[in-house]
């Protein structure tokens, strides 16, 4: 089964070139994983960027049954910001499989899946509502999947330890540091 490869493109002509590149070098990724069910690549150009060799942004989303791994780098040219995107998320998807299947044999991890909500009846305050699924998981596969997203802000995730949902976010001095809410 061929992997379905949504391009979608930001102040950028999407020309059958391109089209056919990055279809071609992302496609290589489900050699790596072929559990991947949906694959996104955002090609953005950005002219008022600080450095003339990162105004091409090439960003790859994978989803899967129990995981999402996102990767983007920025080039002086849209083919090498592929190349290096696609770098990049073999390293992850590598790093992602050696930490599951070593350690955990077969066994799936979840991650959350977020989607957007419409934007009717919002109040000035909020600018955007997400929703989202959540799935057991300890605090050890939270972190791991923290990581594997790209972006190290927080992550929220519902704690089969304490059977309660939490928020695991990354301190300035680079540890970790855990939200576990609880109601009065």
């Amino acid at each position: 089964m061929a992997l379905e490869i949504g391009i979608y493109t930001k102040d950028l002509e999407l020309t059958d070139r391109i089209q056919d590149y990055a279809t071609k070098k992302v496609g290589k990724l489900e050699r790596f994983l072929s559990e991947i069910g949906e694959c996104r690549v955002d090609l953005s150009y950005v002219k008022t960027a600080r450095n003339a060799a990162d105004r091409y942004i090439a960003q790859i989303t994978i989803r899967g049954k129990g995981f999402i791994l996102r990767s983007e780098e920025r080039a002086d040219n849209i083919f090498a910001a592929i190349d290096a995107t696609v770098d990049k998320m073999t390293r992850q998807i590598e790093r992602f499989k050696g930490k599951h299947w070593r350690k955990r044999g077969a066994e799936e991890e979840v991650q959350p899946v977020v989607e957007d909500l419409p934007e009717e009846d919002v109040t000035p305050l909020i600018a955007r509502r997400k929703t989202f699924t959540l799935d057991p998981m300890d605090e050890h596969e939270a972190m791991e999947q923290l990581q594997l997203l790209g972006h190290e802000a927080f992550f929220v995730f519902f704690n089969v330890e304490n059977e309660r949902i939490n928020v695991l976010y990354r301190r300035r001095d680079g540890s970790y540091g855990l939200l576990d809410p609880r109601i009065r």
